[in-house]
């Protein structure tokens, strides 16, 4: 079983998000800046929870 099965954006979007989060100790905001700038529209608040989930 999937842990991202029903996710909206791909594993690969959610992996890269956390790990920038995690690795780097960027914000929230800094995150979403770093994947709007690849192409990747994604709230700050969404990337606050798939940090809690995952």
């Amino acid at each position: 079983m999937s842990h991202f099965k029903g996710k909206q954006f791909q594993q690969d979007v959610i992996i890269v998000a956390v790990g920038y989060y995690l690795r780097y100790n960027l914000s929230y905001r800094e995150v979403q800046e770093i994947l709007y700038d690849r192409g990747i529209n994604v709230s700050h608040t969404t990337i606050y929870r798939w940090v809690q989930e995952y």
